[in-house]
């Protein structure tokens, strides 16, 4: 990826022997064998000063201990560059376990190869394997010659040639959007697992009721891997309001009226939002989840009333 003037190059800020830092080759089936994991995910913002409101919120979230922080991977590997700049900065600066997120989308095996080894070399061992979104202005997932169609594949590809690699995989507790059935949908997820994945990571959701079923059915057809719920907590309607559409998601309607009542007050939606997900969050705690996987969006605040909200320690005094 070509770097703008907007798109600074933190990569100088980095000595080259950081990767060596034992504590960064934690593996993600290590991590949910000691006990709860708390991660989040952060994607490349698009301006310098995206950037730096992230280092500041990044600095915020370290202080609750992650067990990781993921980096996502833009449509057709976009931003496949700045993925891997802050996976380095989350591992240096902030001393905190990276996952990177890495697709099949617009790339040939030899040049899946090349970024894993790229990835591998700066001290990266975890990824999170996905098949990817079609790139804009396609409406359907295509395989470039000489690529992978799924997510499976890539797995597979990862486990040939990075076998201590960490990897997470992608699970819908309501289904994939493309999938004709949750049967189908399950069946795809369990050759993901067969094939090496250590962890699932949910899709948000905003009913547990459906993560359950999706927890109970999967450890009926074989997969013992953890399956960590993924949460989004809501801070804005309008943009709730999107990803739902995107994504299909079920959606409570008393949570839905709330949020419509508030929509001239962000402090009431943000207010609103926080307390559903803390109330969500404390369920899944009691029906005991591996972990949880936040869905940040860049920024800290609603996160972190949550976790000081949660029976799962609180940061150190003055930290």
């Amino acid at each position: 990826m070509e770097r703008g003037p907007e798109h600074p190059d933190h990569s100088n800020l980095l000595p080259p022997s950081f990767h060596q830092n034992p504590s960064f080759s934690m593996r993600l089936k290590d991590i949910y064998s000691r006990g709860f994991g708390l991660s989040f995910e952060i994607f490349p913002p698009k301006t310098a000063p995206g950037d730096e409101s992230l280092l500041e919120h990044l600095d915020r979230l370290k202080r609750h201990t992650p067990s990781f922080i993921s980096c996502t991977y833009g449509a057709g590997g976009s931003t496949r560059t700045r993925t891997i700049d802050l996976c380095r900065l989350i591992q240096d600066r902030f001393g905190q376990v990276a996952t990177a997120h890495f697709t099949c989308v617009g790339a040939t095996v030899d040049e899946l190869l090349e970024w894993l080894d790229t990835v591998h070399g700066h001290g990266i061992h975890n990824i999170m394997a996905l098949r990817g979104d079609p790139p804009v202005g396609e409406s359907a997932f295509q395989a470039v010659n000489g690529g992978l169609k799924n997510a499976n594949e890539l797995v597979t590809l990862i486990r040939k040639h990075h076998s201590e690699t960490g990897i997470g995989v992608a699970g819908y507790p309501e289904k994939h959007l493309e999938a004709p059935s949750h049967d189908v949908d399950l069946a795809h997820l369990k050759r993901k697992v067969d094939a090496g994945a250590d962890a699932v990571f949910t899709q948000l959701f905003f009913v547990n009721e459906h993560y359950l079923r999706f927890r109970d059915k999967a450890s009926q057809l074989g997969i013992q891997v953890p399956l960590v719920p993924g949460i989004m907590p809501i801070t804005e309607f309008s943009r709730i309001q999107r990803i739902i559409g995107m994504c299909g998601t079920d959606f409570p309607q008393d949570l839905y009226a709330r949020l419509e009542a508030a929509q001239h007050d962000k402090e009431a939606q943000f207010a609103i939002g926080v307390d559903y997900a803390i109330g969500q969050c404390k369920e899944l705690i009691r029906q005991g989840v591996p972990g949880i996987h936040f869905y940040v969006l860049n920024k800290s605040e609603a996160v972190e009333r949550i976790l000081e909200a949660l029976p799962l320690g609180q940061p150190p005094a003055g930290s």
